[in-house]
């Protein structure tokens, strides 16, 4: 599992004409790509890691500020580009296997006290961010 988390003052996702999830305020958007090994104890993990994650201003996390998360799926992150000129596909999860695991990880974040807005799993997505740095990392366990 691993997820590109980036710094945001504000993030949206659009499907067709839908405003689907959107954080107004400085927080956390989460792209989130899931492989067909991960499994509940990735989930835990990943929940604990993005909320606890001191990449806000002054070092602070989603946990100690109470700032929002936006998390999108993304199959993408396991894009394999080593050979030729089109990326493969097979290291992410196949949707029966990807969706529960993202719902499980927002379902754990919300646990946690963790306000999340999400995108549409599956869906031809338009997302939008303003990025704060910009700072970008990525998170894998």
């Amino acid at each position: 599992m691993k997820a590109v988390v980036a710094r945001v003052t504000r993030a949206s996702v659009t499907v067709g004409d839908e405003v689907v999830g959107a954080i107004a305020e400085p927080g956390l958007l989460v792209l989130l790509g899931i492989t067909a090994t991960d499994s509940s104890e990735q989930v835990t993990v990943m929940a604990r890691k993005l909320h606890e994650l001191r990449v806000l201003r002054e070092e602070q996390s989603c946990a100690s500020t109470g700032a929002p998360l936006l998390v999108v799926s993304q199959f993408t992150l396991y894009g394999d580009t080593r050979k030729g000129r089109r990326p493969s596909w097979t290291a992410a999860a196949r949707p029966e296997v990807a969706e529960p695991l993202v719902d499980a990880v927002v379902a754990q974040l919300r646990a946690r006290g963790a306000r999340v807005a999400t995108g549409r799993f599956g869906a031809m997505m338009a997302v939008e961010s303003v990025n704060d740095g910009p700072f970008t990392v990525l998170v894998e366990v």
